[in-house]
């Protein structure tokens, strides 16, 4: 699917058999990878503007780069604390566009693009009033916080972008296209790199030219992702301007999501604080571990995302199918819509949850093989540190063992997202801090046996957050999963 033409989404029909011979139906394994492989491209992107930012900016000196380290994950921070924007607008317009509604589909998401926005130049506004604070909090002074403040600033402007990005990204999700999020990310990392390169060496801006680009690059984007959402918006007769309700809809659905969204912020913290306690070489061999895992998790958000899209489909075809959703379209009379409302075929809501998870935990037997198997290797394309290398390797092995539990509890995640229930995850995720974060904390300050040695001590870390946090995710959302109180 593409921006150019009308927007369209293929449908799942609650208790229907696959037909192959349809043109809209496809294998539910390829419908899977149609939607998981290009989010994966999308997810990778988005990292790729830390990266050029990096690559460029290093070479103005140690001090800009030093302040890049810090005002990026101080700006990567801000975003994802906002990532509920994508997760709440791709479960309400999936449901909607699967029960036939698709007006009330692009209303919804009009409106969530719009808070999105409002949201993003509150952020901004106070993000860019509050860098000094901000870099000083963080231990910052002098000319690397200088160097931080004037990336903050220069970015700030771009957070109303980055924010409808998100947004955007959900409504397409939710007609099932994220090859559309694909393309336009890909090519705002290459604007990026352009822009960047002609205000930092060419017109001399420094590190603030960095940021200025990237704020650029992000409002490209947004533009590019929000142009088709409006135009078929404008063709179905929905009012481009934000309706109160609707504001308040999209807030209502998004705020649960952004607890949860803080309660695995402070999870990794807590993982940090007690990696940095540990000591230095603890801490690079923390590093080392959490970036495979980070490149890992990619690849289970990828088949999360598509189960969102999936599931939350699958639900409002459901609701259609047992005469549960509202009248039918005024403006149904579109090929787009039709196309929408008369699909058939597809599969059942627990068919999509099995072969789900399926996926889900066989891409972390797959993943955590490979982890495993380059254990010994991996950690010194990072470093020469035999201390940092010692600690990292058998930390990497228990790393590897907790992905195929962690591709299951991503894909919950995903299916539970795409049914809309949030509220549920908000207090899944606040229970799952309760056994971690106090054994966490013990592991840092050395008091739990074995824990006193960089080595023994990052294998426990690690043991913990595999057999504690992710196990409690994993119970949390089993539990919910297998009963029916989400799918309403």
């Amino acid at each position: 699917m593409t921006s150019s033409g009308p927007l369209r989404s293929t449908v799942v029909h609650n208790g229907a058999v696959p037909d192959a011979s349809s043109p809209v139906s496809t294998s539910l394994n390829r419908q899977v990878l149609s939607l998981a492989l290009p989010a994966l491209g999308a997810l990778i992107a988005e990292p790729l503007f830390v990266l050029a930012d990096s690559a460029m900016v290093g070479h103005l000196g140690a001090v800009s780069l030093a302040g890049l380290s810090l005002a990026s994950t101080i700006l990567t921070t801000t975003v994802g604390l906002f990532v509920f924007l994508a997760y709440a607008t791709t479960a309400t317009t999936a449901r909607l566009f699967g029960a036939g509604r698709r007006t009330q589909g692009l209303r919804a998401g009009v409106d969530g693009m719009w808070l999105a926005l409002l949201l993003g130049l509150g952020a901004g506004t106070l993000l860019g009033l509050g860098a000094p604070w901000l870099t000083q909090a963080m231990g910052a002074h002098g000319p690397v916080a200088q160097a931080a403040v004037a990336y903050l600033r220069a970015s700030c402007p771009g957070l109303p972008g980055m924010f409808v990005v998100l947004a955007a990204t959900g409504v397409l999700r939710g007609l099932l296209d994220t090859r559309t999020p694909f393309v336009v990310a890909s090519g705002g990392a290459v604007l990026n790199v352009a822009v960047n390169a002609i205000l930092l060496y060419g017109v001399g801006m420094g590190i603030a030219g960095s940021g200025a680009g990237t704020a650029i690059a992000q409002t490209a984007m947004a533009l590019a992702l929000a142009r088709p959402i409006l135009r078929e918006a404008r063709a179905a007769g929905v009012g481009l301007l934000p309706r109160r309700d609707g504001l308040r809809a999209s807030l209502g659905s998004g705020t649960p999501l952004l607890i949860r969204s803080l309660s695995l912020r402070v999870a990794i913290l807590a993982t940090v604080w007690a990696a940095t306690a540990l000591g230095d070489v603890s801490l690079a061999a923390h590093q080392v571990v959490n970036v495979l895992w980070t490149f890992a998790a990619f690849a289970l958000d990828a088949l999360a995302v598509a189960a969102q899209a999936l599931i939350g489909t699958a639900l409002g075809q459901a609701q259609r199918a047992d005469g549960e959703s509202t009248a039918t379209d005024t403006s149904a009379g579109t090929d787009a819509e039709a196309q929408t409302a008369s699909a058939t075929a597809g599969w059942s809501i627990d068919e999509l949850l099995r072969r789900m998870l399926t996926w889900g935990a066989g891409t972390g037997v797959l993943i955590g093989v490979l982890m495993a198997a380059g254990a010994a290797w991996l950690p010194r394309a990072f470093t020469s540190d035999a201390g940092v290398i010692a600690a990292a390797t058998p930390t990497l092995l228990v790393a590897a063992s907790a992905l195929p539990l962690a591709g299951v509890v991503y894909l919950l995640d995903g299916v539970l997202m795409g049914a809309g229930d949030g509220r549920y995850l908000a207090w899944a995720g606040l229970v799952t801090l309760a056994p971690y974060v106090p054994l966490a904390l013990l592991i840092g300050g050395g008091v739990l046996p074995g824990a006193t040695g960089s080595t023994s001590g990052l294998v426990e870390l690690w043991v913990a957050f595999a057999c504690v946090f992710m196990a409690a995710r994993g119970a949390t959302t089993y539990l919910r999963a297998r009963g029916t109180a989400w799918r309403h």
